[in-house]
């Protein structure tokens, strides 16, 4: 099976991106199941009610998010209600939400997501690999395909993961630096990787913010509103193609399309 899974979606460039780019690319690449990081999808920071409604009417079947996810107040009873919404899963017990499950595609298939966040230049979580390691041994109950979502700063701790789940998971997948990196590969093990599959929104822009706003604030180290930039809207991501027998990776192909 074909996994599409995209990164960033930053405000409503993003979105306008998800809207027009993820039918046709469903079609061209035979995409069974698509994932997108919606965590910046409303006004650059959280994510609303109606904007993912929005973004799952538009052919996304999951959203997973990470350090921004609590921005939108009305988040905290949306996740309650809206399963195919995930939070990152080392958040400390009591928080609403869920950080791993098992979803089926419009063929049948199980497919396990996990969303965690890293610890490194972030907020101090529950250790993101014992964390990810439990979800991984009771989702592989139910399925052998599953996706991890590792939405972190450090390039290190990435790869870490990558080479700590290689063999469990599918495909461990990075997220929250906006900037898709170029080592995508196959682990020994049969596990997809790579570091950050990029960002869904302007792409002419500071990692989705408007360039002026983020040189002013870097020339005179005062604080500066950063608002969502416009132009050169793109969508960026990964396309993973799984062994349903063996949930091993079979491929994966960066992709980039400009709306």
């Amino acid at each position: 099976m074909k996994i599409l899974f995209i990164g960033d979606i930053v405000g409503s460039p993003g979105r306008e991106a998800i809207k027009k780019l993820v039918v046709p690319l469903k079609q061209e690449y035979s995409a069974d199941f698509v994932i997108a990081n919606a965590e910046n999808a409303s006004g650059g920071s959280g994510i609303t009610s109606r904007v993912s409604a929005e973004l799952l009417v538009s052919g996304v079947d999951v959203l997973t998010s990470g350090d921004h996810i609590w921005k939108k107040s009305e988040i905290f009873e949306l996740i309650k209600q809206e399963e195919r919404i995930l939070r990152p899963l080392n958040f400390p017990s009591g928080a609403p939400g869920r950080g791993a499950a098992v979803f089926k595609s419009r063929n049948g298939l199980k497919i396990g997501v996990i969303n965690v966040n890293g610890r490194v230049f972030m907020e101090a979580l529950d250790c993101p690999f014992k964390t990810v390691l439990k979800a991984v041994e009771e989702l592989a109950k139910e399925t052998k395909i599953i996706i991890v979502d590792i939405h972190a700063e450090a390039t290190s701790e990435k790869i870490a993961l990558g080479w700590y789940l290689d063999g469990k998971v599918s495909a461990v997948l990075g997220t929250h630096t906006h900037v898709q990196t170029a080592d995508e590969k196959i682990l020994p093990k049969g596990s997809a990787y790579i570091t950050d599959v990029g960002m869904t929104g302007p792409y002419d822009s500071v990692i989705g913010r408007r360039v002026e706003d983020v040189l002013t604030r870097f020339l005179s180290s005062i604080p500066v509103k950063f608002e969502v930039a416009q132009d050169n809207i793109q969508l960026h991501g990964a396309l993973v193609e799984i062994d349903e027998e063996t949930g091993r990776a079979v491929s994966i192909l960066r992709v980039q399309k400009k709306l």
